[in-house]
């Protein structure tokens, strides 16, 4: 029996069991680099496994390292992020999330089980590799700095260096049993936008008294849209969203101030500055001509993923072998953004997306939203394949 069958095999016997893990998560989110109880969860999981492991990385993360024979010879990393969203779960099901307005609506938590169903698989495998495999349990990846950017920092990269680092990330659009790559740029870089535009409230029957916000404000969102509609190249791809506007007067009563959130993707690193800097002239330009003052800041965010090559054209060569051409798809850009990207500023990586759609079930929704689920047959897939990319890595030359 060759390793993919072998490992198919084991995805199979451990199934069950994961698929358990995955819906144990699921009841019990946490939010970003709040997740103490799963951080401990995932660290006891690993001790039943004899894996050794490290706690507390920039927080909450787990790093775990499973040795095969000559452990330096060559090091892969994979990981798995562990936060959840702070939304209300609206899905009818017997896992449902106990953590009210909390809620695993991203994934993460099959994300965290079918790393730890690879990491079985891989560590019934170990007398059978070459080389060292580190296990990345990640917090944060939904808030900014962003917990890989924490974890490099605090030396995850390091002793024993990875030669190359694999992530994946469920994705809803995909049917359970296909998975989809893409060289290159995949992913935008994310910046935040915190605005705030202050006027002089008073009866809304008398603005001619007053200096308007809201009608400031409305400007602005519009007048800002030109940096992507008039400004950016179209060979460059750009996002400006703004999700949140609050003016908290009255049907007769006009406020003092406006507070605006918002964000700005991007796939270019030179335009991005250059973006920044427009939205900031434009921005105070256009509201000191109307009375206004502007508070506004941009907070940085993470950078643009880009998948190696070479590493991403070997893994989608190996996923071929592993589940056949036809459950192995050519991935469009996706403007939503991932800090993952921060591994791959560091190393050769490669982040794929795993299909988890059952339209005859209803398993249909987006992922950040209330009634997101995941087709569970979905996480023999989730494991068995990154088993399989980390051991075909590991024989690299």
């Amino acid at each position: 029996m060759n390793i993919a069958e072998r490992i198919k095999q084991l995805s199979d016997s451990h199934h069950r069991d994961i698929v358990s893990i995955r819906r144990d998560l699921h009841m019990h989110p946490e939010l970003s680099f709040h997740e103490f109880k799963t951080s401990a969860y995932v660290a006891s999981r690993l001790k039943e496994l004899n894996i050794p492991f490290t706690e507390k990385v920039a927080g909450t993360g787990v790093v775990g390292l499973i040795e095969g024979k000559n452990p330096s010879k060559r090091v892969v990393a994979l990981r798995a992020d562990m936060d959840a969203l702070p939304i209300v779960e609206a899905n009818n099901v017997e896992y449902k999330s106990q953590n009210e307005g909390v809620m695993h609506a991203c994934g993460h938590d099959a994300h965290t089980a079918s790393l730890l169903g690879a990491a079985r698989i891989l560590n019934e495998l170990k007398s059978e590799f070459e080389g060292s495999i580190k296990l990345i349990f990640q917090p944060g990846e939904e808030k900014l700095p962003g917990g890989a950017s924490l974890m490099i920092k605090e030396g995850v990269l390091e002793n024993p260096k990875p030669n190359s680092v694999i992530g994946q990330h469920v994705m809803p659009l995909i049917p359970s049993g296909k998975v989809g790559f893409r060289s290159g740029i995949y992913m935008a870089s994310t910046d935040e936008l915190y605005l705030r535009v202050k006027g002089k409230g008073g009866h809304g029957a008398m603005p001619h008294l007053n200096t308007d916000p809201v009608l400031i404000t409305a400007h602005l969102i519009v007048a800002m849209q030109q940096i992507v509609s008039r400004v950016a190249n179209p060979t460059m791809p750009s996002v400006l969203s703004f999700g949140k506007v609050i003016a908290n007067g009255a049907t007769n009563v006009i406020p003092n101030e406006v507070y605006i959130e918002g964000t700005f993707r991007t796939l270019n690193e030179e335009w991005r500055s250059e973006a920044h800097q427009r939205m900031l002239e434009l921005a105070h330009q256009l509201v000191q001509s109307m009375g206004g003052i502007l508070e506004f800041e941009i907070r940085k965010g993470y950078p643009a993923l880009v998948n190696d090559e070479i590493l991403t054209a070997k893994s989608k060569a190996r996923a071929i072998e592993y589940l056949g051409k036809e459950n192995v798809l050519d991935l469009d850009i996706w403007m939503a953004a991932e800090d993952f990207a921060f591994y791959s500023q560091q190393a050769s990586a490669c982040f794929y997306r795993l299909g988890t759609r059952n339209d005859a079930r209803g398993i249909v929704s987006s992922v950040h939203t209330p009634t997101f689920d995941i087709e569970e047959e979905s996480l023999k897939t989730g494991m068995g394949l990154m088993a399989y990319l980390a051991i075909k890595e590991l024989e690299s030359a």
